[in-house]
C-alpha cells in the first residue's frame, strides 16, 4: 500500500466499521471524502486537521488503526 506523506511526514490510517445506512447525508458524503465507502475498508491519509475533523463527524463508523 503506498502511504502518503505529508509535510510534516504523519499519517493516519483509518477503517471504517460501521454502515452508513440510516444515517444522514452529511455524514455519507463525510465518508467519501475520506475515501471510504465500503465496510472493513482502509484508507491511509495525511494527519492534518482537515482530516481529523472529517474523523471526528463519524467517529462512530470509522476507527483509527494507526497514528505515525
Amino acid at each position: 500500500m503506498v502511504q502518503k506523506k505529508s509535510q510534516n511526514g504523519k499519517t493516519v490510517t483509518i477503517e471504517q466499521i460501521g454502515s452508513p445506512i440510516r444515517n444522514s447525508q452529511i455524514q455519507r458524503a463525510t465518508l467519501k471524502g475520506l475515501g471510504l465507502n465500503k465496510m472493513r475498508r482502509r484508507r491511509v491519509l495525511e494527519d492534518t486537521l482537515c482530516v481529523r475533523g472529517m474523523i471526528a463527524k463519524v467517529r462512530h463508523l470509522v476507527r483509527v488503526i494507526d497514528e505515525g
